[in-house]
């Protein structure tokens, strides 16, 4: 039976139905997402599918499609997985962070002349909204061990303007939360993490997502967990916005109050300062399915990236120009989804571009995962000047060019590994012998 909250179509009984879903996807259709998601070649593999093939069409014979391909029952689940595992009350599933981010920026009423935070190093989608509405963006240098916002920076920066902070956990590692929110709350200021990366990380003894008043993950095919490619979800801690949520995600639908002749109404969102019309961030059933089905698995994953991380600590610790990995500790737990390998350029005889350099040269892939934000075009064609903002930000000017990149931890064989750790030694060794 179809839930009264589903309008769209009769996707019950009926002598003349509607169906849900216009055109089902078929066996054949079946088949090439299989093929897909288990790729292969050769005649074993070839034997393999069409063994698949026969049973998948006797399955077919027995079987119905879906009656619902968007924010249905699997979506709900991956939302109250993703409560239970964070402890958390909010969770709404989203098409991708970013449009957590929007929903957070829009209960904020971001607009022309208000200020907003971010830090000097993370990637575009934080700021992509404050930009296109116009409201002036201030950039907090970073902390040089984490590369994270500097709590201290933002307190230098906060004017009477300043309407929302954006911490963001760089490569899963948590930002210094404390001093932050007792900024905010001091200037009556909104916190939205940028979680993208920390979906499991702990600050604490609470998990990351559940102290700012919202926080956004991403679900993208490079996160530690995915829900087939795209996905996000957003958490809030507003009194009384939980229950908005779901609204926000799907333009304002509203049952409690429909007009006439009509099933259902569209009001507006609630927001800290005027209502805000509520746009469309509905996620997919195969990605709630996807993403619940991860969620199981996260420590795990978070263990044997971690596992990766200290042995790759171990292995630099006999050379004190590699800064290796900050681990976290009983407070401090990461999530690892990049390794952070600084060097001092003093001691290494160079500095980071150099050793990026060589490390190329060795097949070792490394990129410092975000550049100074300040420095896309789309901020300059905006009317920033990039030159006067990176003299307010000397921190990550230092680091971006001369201290730090970052490496992958998962997927890779203890060989590969042992081959990335010797190559850094290697190159390291090469620059301090003036090579």
């Amino acid at each position: 039976m179809k839930k009264s909250s589903d309008f769209r179509y009769n996707v019950g009984p009926a002598r003349v139905p509607w169906a849900a879903v216009g055109e089902n996807y078929n066996v054949h259709d079946l088949m090439e997402i299989i093929r897909f998601l288990m790729q292969g070649e050769g005649k074993e593999y070839d034997d393999a599918m069409e063994a698949v093939w026969q049973q998948v069409k006797k399955l077919e014979k027995i079987s119905t499609p879906p009656g619902k391909l968007s924010s249905g029952s699997k979506v709900e689940e991956a939302e109250a997985a993703c409560d239970e595992y964070l402890g958390a009350s909010s969770s709404t599933f989203v098409t991708n962070a970013t449009a957590g981010f929007e929903i957070a920026y829009k209960y904020a009423g971001i607009k022309e002349g208000d200020e907003v935070i971010v830090p000097a190093i993370t990637f575009v989608a934080t700021m992509a909204y404050p930009l296109a509405v116009g409201a002036k963006l201030v950039f907090a240098d970073v902390d040089p061990r984490t590369i994270n916002m500097d709590p201290a920076d933002v307190a230098r920066k906060i004017t009477p303007r300043t309407k929302m902070i954006v911490p963001v956990h760089i490569g899963g590692y948590p930002v210094d939360l404390d001093p932050i929110m007792k900024l905010a709350k001091e200037h009556n200021i909104l916190v939205l993490e940028d979680a993208a990366h920390a979906f499991g990380a702990m600050y604490k003894g609470r998990h990351i997502g559940t102290i700012g008043d919202f926080a956004a993950f991403s679900f993208h095919e490079v996160k530690n967990i995915t829900s087939f490619g795209e996905g996000g979800i957003v958490t809030t801690n507003v009194p009384g916005f939980a229950p908005q949520m779901k609204r926000a995600r799907f333009l304002g639908l509203d049952f409690s109050v429909p007009i006439k002749d009509w099933l259902y109404n569209i009001t507006a969102i609630p927001g800290k300062e005027k209502p805000f019309m509520a746009a469309n961030y509905s996620p997919t059933e195969i990605q709630g399915l996807g993403l619940t089905l991860q969620v199981a698995r996260n420590e795990q994953i978070i263990a044997d990236r971690r596992a990766a991380a200290a042995y790759l600590n171990s292995r630099f610790a006999g050379n004190d120009a590699i800064i290796p990995q900050d681990l976290g500790n009983d407070e401090i737990k990461p999530t690892f989804h990049l390794y952070l390998l600084q060097i001092d350029p003093k001691k290494a005889g160079g500095d980071i571009q150099m050793l990026k350099k060589k490390l190329a040269e060795r097949g070792v892939t490394n990129i410092p995962h975000f550049g100074p934000l300040y420095r896309f075009k789309v901020v300059s064609d905006m009317g920033y000047d990039p030159e006067e903002i990176a003299k307010t930000c000397p921190v990550c000017e230092e680091v971006f060019y001369h201290r730090f990149t970052h490496l992958p931890l998962y997927g890779l064989t203890q060989e590969q590994l042992t081959y990335m750790a010797d190559a850094i030694l290697e190159s390291v060794a090469e620059m301090q012998q003036g090579k």
